[in-house]
């Protein structure tokens, strides 16, 4: 589903190096600080040469500037590079008549304001809007000034940075990042060689940075044998946890998911790298908003495995096995009313995960049923969405 802010996926972690050299460990922690997975580095012209030739090329490099003497320095000395390397950089600073010289100078800017009061909040929001990112502080030990600051730019293309103030403070950086789930772009978090505050934050950010698909809870509104036809098991080159699944769906408005054969059988072997997905001209859902057809999946390309919880992970496939089996419809409908159906194979060791995360034989599904599902943009072409009116039945 596309947004209006395209960079809205990423999740944004920003280090000041101002907090560089304060510690025992010195400039050699920026090292863990990139290790960590921080996608962006605060830089100040003074030092900016110093640490700008240990950043890897998909680190942002955010130049904090004071005023416009200090911009048009930096310009002069060609320290913010022409051409396609200039897309790397952004000028950051509290005058926005600085940031203004750096968007004619064709550079990203981010405005980095305080808010203590309403009409600083205000007024962070209303400059906030002329600028890529908004890197915002705020004294008061509440997140409501931020989802504030959220709600009212959720539409636009500025990118919401939350600034910590306190470098120990990695419990407000975590709680930070719990808040863009309703909409916050990122986090600058800088902790002065503080390992145990930066390990903490890490783990936090890898988790939030994580893809994910949003799984709901369906209806069963059809249940019924169809005949014969061709479905697929797709066995991984990987192992599934009870708790993880492959979403599988006949239309591109969403999918139900599949179980795979990690729960007990009273007549066969479990098969913990299998799910027996369905008919050849299903789909299979990827975090990344994609699909492909069961039909296309051969050994070695990557599919998606999805939990319960929505997290996902890509892992190679082993080997897609088609047979001719008996088939059975399976219809569903989310709450907002959308339908979708998966056809699979008629056989009561065949499941679908249940509203309580349980396992589900598709033989004994019937109407007033409640499955997981995800709900998906309708309408699509080689596997990505488009923007078209498509019906599917």
């Amino acid at each position: 589903m596309s947004t209006v802010k395209d960079e809205s996926t990423q999740v944004h972690a920003w280090f000041d190096t101002a907090t560089l050299g304060k510690g025992k460990g010195g400039d050699a922690f920026l090292g863990r600080v990139l290790g960590a997975g921080y996608t962006a580095v605060v830089l100040y012209p003074a030092t900016a040469e110093r640490y700008v030739g240990r950043l890897p090329g998909d680190v942002t490099r955010v130049l904090h500037v004071a005023d416009k003497a200090e911009l048009q320095g930096v310009l002069e000395a060609g320290l913010i590079p022409q051409g396609d390397d200039r897309r790397k950089w952004v000028v950051s600073s509290e005058q926005t008549k600085v940031l203004q010289q750096a968007a004619q100078d064709g550079i990203a800017t981010c405005l980095r304001m305080s808010a203590h009061d309403q009409d600083s909040l205000k007024a962070a929001i209303e400059l906030g809007r002329a600028h890529r990112f908004l890197a915002m502080r705020f004294p008061d030990p509440t997140n409501i000034p931020l989802e504030l600051v959220i709600a009212s730019l959720q539409a636009s293309h500025t990118i919401v940075i939350k600034e910590i103030t306190d470098p120990k403070d990695s419990e407000d950086a975590v709680v930070a990042l719990g808040v863009m789930e309703v909409g916050s772009d990122g986090v600058l978090f800088s902790p002065d060689d503080d390992d145990d505050a930066l390990n903490e934050f890490a783990a936090a950010l890898k988790e939030a940075s994580d893809p994910r698909i949003a799984i709901s809870v369906a209806t069963v509104i059809r249940s019924v044998p169809i005949g014969m036809g061709h479905r697929a098991c797709i066995d991984l080159a990987t192992l599934f946890e009870p708790t993880e699944g492959m979403l599988i769906g006949s239309t591109s408005q969403g999918g139900v998911l599949c179980c795979p054969e990690v729960f007990y059988l009273p007549y066969m072997e479990l098969r913990p790298f299998r799910v027996n997905a369905g008919g050849v001209h299903s789909y299979v859902y990827a975090g990344n908003n994609r699909t492909n057809y069961l039909s296309e999946l051969k050994g070695g390309w990557p599919a998606t495995v999805v939990g319960l919880d929505g997290r996902t992970r890509e892992v190679p496939v082993g080997r897609s096995k088609i047979e001719i089996r008996p088939l059975r419809l399976i219809e569903v409908e989310f709450e907002g009313g959308e339908r979708v159906n998966v056809i699979m194979q008629d056989d009561w060791h065949v499941r679908v995960y249940s509203a309580e995360g349980q396992p589900a034989n598709v033989t004994e599904l019937k109407p007033g049923d409640k499955v997981l599902g995800h709900v998906s943009t309708p309408g699509r072409h080689v596997g990505l969405p488009v923007d078209e009116t498509i019906e599917e039945y």
